[in-house]
Formats: C-alpha cells, structure tokens, sequence
C-alpha cells in the first residue's frame, strides 16, 4: 500500500486509468523498496539476465540486474537497433503496434531471461518481448511487472475486454507466468 500510494492514476489516451510510474521514481526509498522486492523474488530461480521492454523496463530493469549481478538486455521498438530480430506486430490497450526488437547475439540458446515492464494490461507488449527471447531460443522465466491489471487476465465473455490468458495460450506462450507486485485492486 506504501508503494500504491505514489503510483497516480489519470485518464489518458481513452483509457480511464492510466498508472503512472513517475511517482516512485521521484520518491528513491520506495523505487528501492521495488527494487529489492524483485531482486528477492529472482535472485534464487537461475536467471541468466534481465530484459527490460522500451522504454519503462528501462527503468526499472537495470538497478533490478545490478543487484543481481546479471547483464541486462534491451527490448527495443522497431528501428531503433541494428542486426536485430524482430517479433510480430501486436495489439495493446492503445491499439496496434509494430513488433518490438531484440539484438540477434543478446540471447542465447537455452539462456534463462527474465522480462522486466511497468505495467501489464493486455500483455500484447510482452507477448512481443516473448517472442524476440524465443525467437534466440531463450526462455522466458516470468515477466514481470510493477502494475499489473487483473481485469485482462480472463476477463468474461462479452465483457469486450482482450483476454491475456487466451492470448498468450494462442502464441504459444501460455508457459510463460505474469507477476505483478501491485493490482489495481490496491491501486484503486
């Protein structure tokens, strides 16, 4: 609750509640208290390195690698890395988007990644960073998120709503588990 009392929320872009990150990193003892929440979650479960989705896992993803001792890797948006691999377009909450990319040499064969984001809500973004990892033969240990909202996982039939479960299932990545720290739940 400490932390869900620095992560705002506002309308944006159509959606009712979109949860800003900006207040945490403006306040250093809670961004650490994330930190160390996710380095004590991972640091037992023989990841190889941390992969942080453009441009929030960014953020959160290095200082997450640092104390794990672990390379971090970028997943970056299209065009904007050479001699990369890239995933398939996918859906979000914001509609459409171009495939994410991933450098051809940052993953190896049977490398266990672990997926660093802000905020999951679809899960099209990270279904992206999934395929770049698989598409190097990695695998995808979790991903991981500050946010996560509950309302995509299986939401009902006739709800409108995408459904990430069946989603991921459909791409093959229905393997691959979601942690969020902090629900909308708390947030709200």
């Amino acid at each position: 609750r400490e932390i869900a009392k620095v992560i705002p929320y506002f309308p944006f872009k159509g959606i009712p509640r979109f949860y800003d990150i900006a207040g945490f990193l403006s306040k250093p003892e809670v961004f650490q208290k994330i930190v160390d929440v996710f380095v004590e979650r991972y640091r037992g479960i023989g990841i190889d390195a941390v992969a942080g989705m453009d441009a929030r896992g960014f953020v959160l993803g290095p200082p997450i690698a640092l104390a794990l001792k672990k390379p971090f890797i970028m997943i970056r948006k299209k065009g904007k890395m050479p001699n990369c691999i890239e995933s398939d377009s996918y859906e979000c909450e914001y509609g459409k988007r171009s495939g994410m990319c991933l450098q051809r040499d940052a993953v190896k064969k049977g490398d266990r990644i672990l997926i660093i984001d802000d905020l999951v809500a679809t899960g099209g973004t990270l279904s992206a960073g999934i395929q770049c990892v698989k598409m190097l033969e990695g695998i995808v240990v979790e991903c991981a998120c500050v946010v996560e909202l509950k309302m995509f996982i299986d939401p009902p039939e006739g709800s409108g709503l995408p459904n990430r479960t069946k989603m991921f299932e459909e791409c093959g990545m229905g393997d691959v588990p979601v942690w969020g720290l902090i629900s909308e739940d708390i947030l709200t």
